[in-house]
């Protein structure tokens, strides 16, 4: 087992919290996170029946023995229990007395608003980082992480994709969406999952997805924001902050794992993901998947965005770092052209000062800067403090 990167964080956030929460989508490495960094503590599984319903039925009993603290797992799956946790981290005082954890964001948000408002940090936890990926071997092909995914446990078991998502998929079906939404219709939810890989990287048009699906605009808003709840998807949205040019203001999704989005587009090798019309946008999730980890392993909200405006000047992601956004073209091309620097220089005319150097992130083998602007590689030699310097 590797360190994860966002341990610092995690370990700098309990001695300040009496405790924090971790979210991620399942399989992203929760447990084994908690539990390397807080070896000591005790740990317990509200997915055990058995402590579930203790927890449920005598919550005061269920802490008594955990005074000293611990790891409550899968916390989501007794939100009852925060607030008798409340009073006890209360009364304790103590700094990082508990670790919770969990999957569906919406129910234990709303529980830690109502019982651990100020006593908790929360921390996001993805797949792993390129730079955790590469403690396992060195990487030379992007498409070869593209379509094998971020998960840690097809790299530390050398599990093979096709079986592991499929198994994933049914997993979060039954589970987590079921937990969520009163779901009636799974093969339609299905069809919107799938379409939604077919369409990544693209504007968010809620409308067009209801007249392919079958239902009705609100129920695809639902959805959607239960994939979002469960971290199947994440949102992009588009600046448009004090912009005075007109711009696009739907976002853009994007997934939080690149191989599932190959599983549900039937895409195996990575000669296929080289061959797909998709390419270019699924080179584009891989990478700005890697930036948001980078931020999200530091503490960081997101602050991520993408730039389009009327007259189809685009950058595909903006980042807001230290009062300055710093624009990111990203490209699938192995060949650097000049028209990689079209939308960065609309952004820059935009937004004035405020803008960045600015970066292009592409498949070539040269490193470069034109006009200021950083051209790299990202799986070789680029590092997300590179993509928001302030010089050129």
């Amino acid at each position: 087992m590797i360190e994860r990167q966002i341990s610092a964080e995690l370990k700098d956030a309990a001695k300040e919290y009496p405790t924090v929460t971790v979210f991620g989508p399942r399989q992203s490495g929760k447990t084994t996170l908690a539990r390397m960094v807080f070896p000591d503590k005790v740990y317990r599984s509200l997915e055990d029946p058995d402590l579930r319903v203790a927890a449920q039925i005598d919550p005061r009993g269920f802490l008594a023995d955990l005074r000293e603290g611990a790891v409550l797992d899968e916390i989501q799956r007794a939100p009852d229990l925060l607030s008798y946790l409340q009073g006890m981290v209360d009364q304790s005082r103590k700094r990082g007395l508990f670790v919770l954890t969990g999957s569906h964001q919406p129910r234990l948000h709303e529980a830690i608003s109502q019982s651990l408002a100020g006593r908790t940090a929360i921390l996001t936890l993805l797949g792993f980082s390129l730079e955790e990926l590469s403690h396992y071997r060195t990487w030379t092909d992007p498409y070869e992480l593209i379509v094998k995914g971020a998960f840690p446990g097809l790299h530390e078991h050398g599990l093979k994709p096709s079986r592991f998502y499929a198994s994933y998929i049914q997993t979060y079906l039954e589970r987590d969406v079921r937990a969520l939404i009163n779901l009636k219709d799974l093969n339609r939810f299905q069809a919107l999952l799938t379409l939604l890989a077919g369409r990544v990287g693209q504007v968010a048009h809620y409308t067009a997805l209801s007249n392919d699906v079958g239902v009705s605009s609100t129920t695809i808003k639902d959805w959607t924001s239960a994939l979002k709840a469960s971290f199947i998807l994440f949102e992009l949205p588009s600046f448009f902050e004090n912009v005075r040019k007109r711009v696009v203001k739907a976002p853009k999704f994007f997934f939080t794992d690149t191989g599932l989005v190959c599983h549900l587009l039937g895409i195996d090798t990575p000669e296929q993901v080289k061959r797909d019309p998709l390419r270019g946008h699924l080179y584009e999730n891989w990478l700005i998947l890697e930036i948001l980890k980078a931020r999200l392993n530091r503490g960081l909200r997101p602050d991520l965005y993408f730039y389009r405006d009327s007259r189809g000047n685009e950058v595909d992601l903006i980042v807001r770092e230290a009062g300055r956004l710093h624009p990111v073209e990203i490209k699938s091309a192995q060949t650097f052209t000049p028209e990689f620097l079209k939308g960065i220089d609309s952004f820059r005319e935009a937004v004035g000062n405020r803008a960045g150097a600015g970066s292009v992130l592409y498949d070539g083998d040269s490193a470069l800067t034109v006009k200021g602007i950083r051209v790299l590689n990202y799986l070789r030699h680029g590092r997300y403090d590179q993509i928001v310097r302030s010089g050129g």
